[in-house]
């Protein structure tokens, strides 16, 4: 792709790690168990090995839910799956303090966000105080309750899934709650052979529940955090960083690329989505098993990354240019040298 520069020389490969080793075990153990969502999986283990929280957005019944709990269960960590609704509290996910008439005192009892991986389900059907309270824990990991603040577990994350705007009951997120998602994947329904795929695997469940119970990926918390540090070790080349920075900064002023996107984007992607590519990319390559960046990897995750943090206006929505086909257009046949 000429829009890519080539990849400089790398350090030569190294033998995986046992980390590294395990967590390509993982996504094997997550592929057996969730047919027709490849791409899906492989942006949960991204997330979950730069410690970025997951937006997964689609229709009802294509497992986003699914996927999540598998991967909670395939990790040794703590779980927890809150489903979002309008009348939904702050203190229902954060937890509050309970007087204890015995000892005339208050205790603070901890909410499901005190969980290494928190399913937020439905995250758009939440009123607005529960969207500030989550976004206080998402970016600061932390939580305040009656003026004291306390640190959430250090492997705390949050992957959400979201319903469609177009159907009833559900509110668009804040700008400033969604450039905290580190990416925001759009998933779509299975390919016919995958559906049959679906179909036999329900019916085998207790055969295929019996062999996952056997299987032991060696992954838990304090796996995930020496992971994190791996990853962020993985070799970024030069032309690649300055591939990313000048990526980013094209979705400000696209027509700088492209003279047919002049006038489209009110709001471009910020310094923020420069280092959820890097980190991501980072994530992508060593979940691949490599120990450096290629350009594929930046091509591949580009769209997840950057078609939350772009903010069109009308004119783009009547000439039918979305995020994603504004990020292709960046990418397709350009070059950024």
């Amino acid at each position: 792709m000429s829009s890519v520069p080539d990849l400089q020389t790398p350090p030569q490969p190294c033998a995986a790690s046992p980390r590294q080793a395990a967590v390509v075990e993982l996504r094997a153990l997550l592929a057996r168990r969730i047919v027709g969502q490849q791409s899906l999986l492989d942006r949960m283990v991204v997330a979950l090995l730069t410690g970025g929280h997951l937006l997964v957005e689609g229709l009802p019944g294509l497992a986003k839910t699914t996927a999540v709990k598998a991967l909670a269960r395939a990790v040794h960590a703590s779980f927890q799956r809150v489903q979002f609704t309008p009348d939904l509290l702050p203190g229902d996910i954060t937890g509050g303090d309970i007087f204890l008439p015995a000892e005339g005192r208050s205790r603070f009892a901890a909410g499901p966000l005190f969980h290494d991986i928190v399913l937020a389900d439905e995250i758009n059907r939440a009123p607005a105080k529960v969207q500030s309270a989550l976004l206080e824990a998402m970016q600061e990991r932390q939580v305040t309750v009656g003026g004291t603040t306390y640190p959430l577990p250090p492997m705390f994350l949050v992957m959400a899934t979201q319903n469609p705007l177009e159907q009833s009951g559900t509110y668009p997120l804040p700008e400033a709650q969604l450039d905290r998602f580190l990416l925001h994947v759009v998933i779509d329904y299975p390919s016919a052979e995958q559906e049959r795929s679906i179909l036999d695997m329900d019916l085998a469940a207790a055969e295929r529940a019996a062999a996952d119970s056997e299987v032991d990926t060696r992954v838990d918390a304090g796996a995930v955090l020496q992971a994190r540090e791996e990853v962020r070790r993985v070799y970024l080349a030069d032309a690649l960083r300055e591939f990313i920075v000048e990526l980013v900064r094209s979705t400000r002023a696209p027509q700088s690329r492209d003279p047919a996107l002049e006038g489209l984007v009110d709001a471009g992607a910020s310094p923020r989505a420069m280092l959820a590519l890097a980190h991501s990319a980072q994530a992508l390559a060593y979940l691949r098993g490599r120990d450096y960046v290629i350009p594929d990897d930046i091509v591949e995750l580009a769209p997840d990354v950057l078609r939350h943090r772009i903010v069109l206006n009308l004119e783009a929505e009547l000439r039918g240019v979305d995020a994603d086909s504004l990020v292709r257009r960046l990418l397709e046949g350009r070059s950024f040298d």
